[in-house]
């Protein structure tokens, strides 16, 4: 009897591995696709609908493999974590080998997936796994992996190009060329950039290519033209993989155009041997055929894109020698800056808040959400007549129309609640329901509404932290607060003023600029219970004037507090529980800058940037002299300017002059 023929594997490259240039920096450039042939967007809907089949069984596998794992306990103890997650498959091989067994068992799949696809949809697993099983340097761990849904499916990974290897990029791959994209869209370079809203499909090449080398006869070596030699317009193509002769999948690329765009899309594309990899996304677009919009990430090598005029606004905030801090709070963002040597200037202090036009326009959008979505119930109440009861009006009128002998007549969209068990629980769940095209397209229309604003709000935040660097420096301290505990009190607040979009975009500026932003611990410093003088000065939330009986200073307590931030040092500058207040420093600019620190502490100093078009959905600083806007249910209830310490238990940083000290400047 022949002995069963065992499965072979590649094994491990004995090449050097490979590393990536300039110190591992990577950008991202979002290409947009034009897809416009039916074919091939049902192509496109069949290829996410396999590889979220995929993904979904890889993760119920994960998460059956973790819950083995926390099982097994005694195990763990006796013969290590390692040994019993090499007999559960945990690892990153594994779970690889788990989605091809998936995808050859299931037959059907292999026609619009690779196998290339589903090992990288097996390694976005593992790395979802592998935070859950293994705590990051704060000690936490994520929760356990769970499939989410399909629909929130948006990203298919590619494969990295081979650097070592010519010709070798597996899954998704650009083809084309700069040069040949602008000549085929310019008529030759006679007029401007036109690219049609129907973009033609790229031809493969045809034909015979040079290979560089001598046959054996001594003549010039000739080989078929494929991808590798396209030079003419971008486009993104999938060839590799799915069985039965398809063809391959060839999609147009859109480059961006605009004004200020041609220097960027030179920046990313002129390059062709730093590209890396591309990624397929998907986003919702209802006037799209099909309702998504495909767009192709491109992973360069190298840096990002800044304009001109942002690279010249950080080398001069490089050169900025000043010395500040940050306070982050529910309604606004207060920054206090100082000269580093305390020999010459003025100190100059920043609200970042809401005006009463960008407030007046906030609470127009919150009323035209609340109206999409009072019509997307009514629509969901409408098509599922039989999930709804009567309201208590609609009632009274069929019991009035029963008592007089009428006719019951229908009700088309049912007032009650929802059908439910003695629980609570409803008796059918919500995605069962039955949904019109209607509703399908409004709800797009709003996920697609409520993106724009996002992205929108990340734009502003840019912008703003842009202007505090230029006006404070690169080299700020900010308390190291968890602001997603504030979402509990003040989520709707937080999401008009964003205080943690802006903080993040601030310490990206800052590196950007040559500095840093610096977290500092609150169990150690209590900025907002002193003075600058020292002194403590106890104040609970809802006080928000500081006011000092010790040297008579009277002023805002988020510039107060941003003020002190300044004078805070370190033991350790990447440890914010080593973070201690000096108190002898903000004495002493406390004595030095008298009436002009006291101004800066009143109001803002700093003019105001230009409010352009909807800058109402992200906090801008408000002009001097201006009140802060205060909402109707604001007023009643009081606004941190710090949570409690994440896990910064202990005594405050070290108090004896006899022990090191790391100050940060």
């Amino acid at each position: 009897m022949q002995a069963a023929r065992t499965r072979k594997f590649r094994g491990k490259n004995k090449a050097p591995k490979w590393k990536k240039p300039n110190d591992g920096i990577v950008s991202v450039m979002v290409l947009p696709l034009a897809v416009t042939d039916p074919a091939d967007i049902a192509r496109l809907e069949k290829l996410y609908g396999a590889m979220w089949s995929i993904k979904r069984a890889v993760q119920r596998d994960a998460r059956a493999k973790a819950d083995a794992y926390w099982g097994a306990v005694h195990e763990r103890e006796e013969q290590g974590a390692k040994a019993v997650r090499q007999r559960l498959g945990l690892s990153r091989e594994a779970l690889e080998r788990c989605a091809y067994k998936h995808l050859e068992d299931s037959g059907h799949l292999k026609h619009h997936a690779s196998k290339a696809l589903a090992m990288h949809i097996a390694d976005e697993v593992w790395n979802g796994v592998s935070r859950h099983l293994f705590p990051d340097a704060t000690g936490h761990r994520f929760g356990r992996p769970r499939a989410g849904r399909r629909h929130d499916f948006t990203r298919i990974p590619g494969r990295a190009r081979s650097h070592t290897t010519e010709n070798k990029w597996e899954t998704f791959r650009l083809v084309g060329s700069l040069h040949g994209h602008t000549m085929a869209y310019t008529g030759g370079g006679q007029h401007a950039l036109t690219q049609p809203q129907q973009m033609p499909k790229p031809a493969p090449p045809d034909g015979k290519v040079p290979t560089g080398k001598l046959t054996t006869a001594g003549k010039p070596g000739m080989r078929r033209a494929n991808w590798w030699d396209h030079a003419g317009p971008f486009a993104v193509v999938f060839a590799g993989g799915p069985e039965g002769k398809r063809g391959e999948l060839v999609v147009p690329v859109r480059i961006p155009q605009g004004a200020g765009q041609w220097e960027r899309v030179q920046h990313f594309l002129s390059n062709p041997s730093a590209w890396h990899k591309v990624d397929l996304v998907r986003r919702r677009k209802a006037s799209a055929p099909g309702g998504w919009a495909y767009e192709a990430h491109l992973m360069v090598l190298g840096p990002g894109y800044s304009s001109p005029a942002v690279r010249g606004m950080r080398d001069r905030a490089a050169q900025i020698d000043r010395i500040g801090g940050v306070d982050g709070n529910v309604s606004n963002l207060s920054v206090v800056s100082f000269p580093a040597q305390f020999d010459g200037g003025m100190p100059v202090s920043t609200e970042v808040t809401l005006t009463d036009a960008e407030q007046a326009l906030l609470e127009k959008q919150a009323k035209k959400q609340r109206s999409r979505a009072r019509a997307l119930e009514r629509s969901r109440r409408a098509t599922n007549t039989a999930q709804y009861g009567l309201s208590k009006k609609q009632a009274a009128r069929a019991q009035r129309r029963a008592d007089k002998g009428l006719t019951p007549k229908t009700v088309t969209v049912p007032g009650g609640a929802r059908e439910a068990r003695s629980d609570g629980v409803p008796k059918q769940a919500f995605r069962r329901d039955r949904l019109s095209a209607n509703y399908r397209q409004q709800r797009a229309r709003q996920a697609e509404h409520a993106a724009s604003i996002a992205e929108h709000r990340r734009h502003r935040a840019r912008l703003v932290a842009r202007e505090i660097i230029a006006a404070h420096g690169p080299v700020l301290v900010v308390e190291d607060c968890d602001i997603r505990t504030w979402y509990r009190l003040w989520g709707k607040r937080l999401s008009q003023t964003t205080p943690g979009m802006l903080i993040s975009a601030l310490k990206v500026e800052c590196e950007a600029a040559g500095g840093r932003l610096v977290r500092a611990s609150t169990w150690s410093t209590a900025l907002s219970q002193h003075c600058m003088c020292g002194e403590r000065v106890c104040k609970t939330l809802r006080d928000r004037e500081h006011k000092c009986t010790a040297c008579g200073l009277v002023g805002k307590r988020d510039l107060v507090s941003a003020a002190l931030a300044a004078f805070v040092r370190f033991t350790d500058v990447d440890d914010p529980k080593t973070a201690f207040l000096d108190t002898t420093a903000s004495r002493g600019a406390r004595i030095t800058y008298a009436e002009a620190l006291e101004e800066a502490l009143r109001e803002s100093t700093t003019p105001s940037p230009n409010t352009p078009r909807g800058a109402g959905r992200v906090a801008v600083p408000r002009q001097r002299g201006a009140s802060a806007p205060r909402t109707a249910g604001q007023r009643n209830r009081a606004t941190p300017d710090e949570s409690r310490p994440r896990g910064h238990a202990g005594t405050p940083g070290p108090r004896n002059a006899c022990s090191p000290q790391l100050t940060l400047w």
